[in-house]
C-alpha cells in the first residue's frame, strides 16, 4: 500500500484542527481544546526555535567555507554574491511595497483585531517587550471585560514580575542612529546564541567565523570545517525527525491557536481566513511578479541571447520539479541540467552559482516573510516604523543565507524575522493553513532566481574573458 506523503498528511492535520476549532465553537469545547491540544502547538514551536539558531550558525558557515579559498574567487565569486544579495533585496523591498499596499491584515473585522491587539499587549507585558506604538488597549478601563476574556482565553498572566519586566522594557535605552548596526555586533557570542531575538548577532558571527575559516590552511580547518559540516547534517536531521510528526503538532498548533483566537464563536474563525485570503493572494501576486516579470526583465537587460519565451521555456522542468518537491536542493541536478542544456550556461558557471544559490539565494522566501511580518503586524493593530521595515529587509535578506533548502525551512527563519522586530514567533501559526502552496510557489522563485544569475553571470564572464 502506497503512503501518504508527508506534506498531504501536514495539510490534512491543518484541515482537521480547523475543523475540530469549528466543532469547539459549535459545541463548547474551547476550554478542553485549550488545556490539552494547544499545549502539544507550543512544543512544536519549542522545538523549532531549540534548531533555529544552531542551524542558521552552521548552515551560515558551511556555505561560506563551500566557496572555497578567497584567493580562487575572483570576480566570479564577488559577482555571484552581490547578484544574489541584489536580487534578494528586490524581492523583499517588493514584498513590502505589495504588503503596505494591499494590508491583507486590515481586511479582518475591527472587533477580531481589537481581540488580536489585546492578546499583543498581554503577550508583550508578559515577555517584558515594548509595545510597538501608542494604542493601548489595556489601559483603558472599558475593555477590562474583554482584557480579561482574552487573557484568560490565551492564557496570558498579569501579575506584578510581569509589570516589573514592562518597566525594565520602558527604561531600555533610547535608540541612535547607529543603534541597529551597534547591535548586529555580539558583545558574546554564546549570549547571542542563547537568545533567539538575536539573530542578527549569530549571524554576523557566522559571517565572520566563516570568512576567517577561508583565511586558515587547509590542514588546519579541515577538522573544523569538518566538524560544521557534520554538526549541520545533525540539525537538518533534527528538522527531519520534526516533521516526521509535524501532522499531529500542526494539528495541535491549528486547533489551539484558531480556538484562542474565536473562542466560542465560529464566525471569528471565518474572518481569520478571510484576511488569509488577502495575504495569499498578496503573496502570490509578489511571487509571480518575481518569476515572470522581474527576473525576464534581468535577463532582457544582461542577456540578449535568450528571450523571454526561450527562459521560461528552458527553465520550466526545473520550476515544475520545484513546485512539487518545495526543495531547492532536491531540484539542484535538474535546474542544472536546464541551465546547461537549454539556456547553454558554461558548466564551469552553473557548477560554482547553482549550488551556492540553493543554499543562499532564497528570493521567494525573503518575500514571503516580509509579507507575512507585516500582515501579522496589521492583523494585531501593530503599525511598523519604517525603520523597523528595514529590519525586516536586513534581517530577511541574512535569514535567507541560513534557509535550508528543504520544505519549510522559510518557517524557522520567519520566526527569526518576527523576533527581530518585536513580535510574537508563535503567530506562524495563523498562517500555517495557507503556507504549504505557497511555500511550493517561493520554492520555484527560488530556482527561477537561481537560473537567472547563472545566465547573467555567464553573460558577464564571456565578456570579461574570465570563465576560471
Amino acid at each position: 500500500m502506497k503512503r501518504i506523503a508527508l506534506h498531504w498528511k501536514i495539510i490534512i492535520g491543518l484541515f482537521l484542527g480547523v475543523i475540530w476549532a469549528l466543532l469547539s465553537g459549535f459545541f463548547g469545547w474551547s476550554e478542553f481544546t485549550i488545556n490539552w491540544i494547544a499545549p502539544w502547538g507550543r512544543i512544536f514551536i519549542n522545538l523549532l526555535k531549540l534548531i533555529a539558531i544552531p542551524l542558521v550558525l552552521f548552515s551560515i558557515i558551511g556555505g561560506i567555507v563551500g566557496l572555497g579559498d578567497p584567493k580562487n574567487l575572483g570576480r566570479m565569486g564577488v559577482r555571484t554574491l552581490l547578484m544574489y544579495l541584489l536580487t534578494t533585496v528586490v524581492a523583499v523591498s517588493l514584498g513590502l511595497v505589495i504588503v503596505n499596499v494591499v494590508k491583507p491584515g486590515v481586511w479582518m473585522d475591527t472587533n477580531v483585531r481589537t481581540e488580536n491587539r489585546i492578546a499583543y499587549e498581554l503577550w508583550a507585558k508578559q515577555e517584558g517587550k515594548t509595545i510597538h506604538d501608542k494604542k493601548r488597549l489595556l489601559a483603558d478601563p472599558a475593555n477590562k471585560g474583554l482584557i480579561d476574556m482574552v487573557a484568560e482565553r490565551r492564557g496570558y498572566d498579569q501579575d506584578e514580575a510581569i509589570q516589573s519586566r514592562l518597566k525594565l522594557a520602558k527604561d531600555k535605552r533610547e535608540s541612535r542612529p547607529l543603534t541597529f548596526v551597534e547591535d548586529m555586533v555580539p558583545g558574546n557570542v554564546f549570549k547571542a546564541i542563547s537568545d533567539n531575538g538575536s539573530m542578527l548577532k549569530v549571524i554576523f558571527f557566522a559571517l565572520f567565523f566563516g570568512v576567517g575559516l577561508l583565511f586558515v590552511s587547509d590542514e588546519k580547518s579541515s577538522p573544523v570545517i569538518q566538524v560544521i559540516n557534520g554538526l549541520s547534517e545533525v540539525f537538518l536531521k533534527m528538522v527531519d525527525l520534526i516533521m516526521r510528526g509535524a501532522p499531529f503538532f500542526v494539528f495541535a498548533l491549528m486547533a489551539g491557536i484558531v480556538t484562542e483566537m474565536a473562542g466560542d464563536s465560529p464566525a471569528k474563525i471565518f474572518e481569520l481566513f478571510k484576511g488569509l485570503t488577502w495575504y495569499s493572494l498578496a503573496v502570490l501576486f509578489g511571487l509571480l511578479l518575481m518569476a515572470f516579470v522581474i527576473y525576464p526583465s534581468i535577463m532582457k537587460f544582461f542577456v540578449k541571447r535568450l528571450t523571454y519565451k526561450g527562459f521560461l521555456k528552458g527553465i520550466s522542468p526545473a520550476q515544475m520539479l520545484a513546485f512539487s518537491t518545495s526543495s531547492s536542493a532536491a531540484t539542484l541536478p535538474v535546474t542544472l541540467e536546464c541551465v546547461e542544456e537549454n539556456l547553454e550556461v558554461d558548466p564551469k558557471v552553473s557548477s560554482f552559482v547553482l549550488p551556492i544559490g540553493a543554499t543562499v539565494n532564497m528570493d521567494g522566501t525573503s518575500m514571503y516573510q516580509a509579507v507575512a511580518v507585516v500582515f501579522l503586524a496589521q492583523m494585531h493593530m501593530i503599525d511598523l516604523s519604517f525603520g523597523q521595515q528595514l529590519t525586516i529587509v536586513l534581517t530577511a535578506t541574512l535569514a535567507s543565507i541560513g534557509s535550508a533548502a528543504i520544505p519549510s525551512a522559510g518557517l524557522v527563519m520567519l520566526m527569526i524575522v518576527l523576533s527581530s522586530v518585536g513580535l510574537n514567533p508563535a503567530w506562524i501559526g495563523i498562517i500555517l493553513p495557507v503556507d504549504r502552496i505557497l511555500d511550493m510557489v517561493r520554492t520555484v522563485v527560488n530556482v527561477t532566481g537561481d537560473a537567472t544569475v547563472s545566465c547573467v553571470i555567464d553573460e558577464l564572464s564571456n565578456d570579461a574573458g574570465t570563465k576560471s
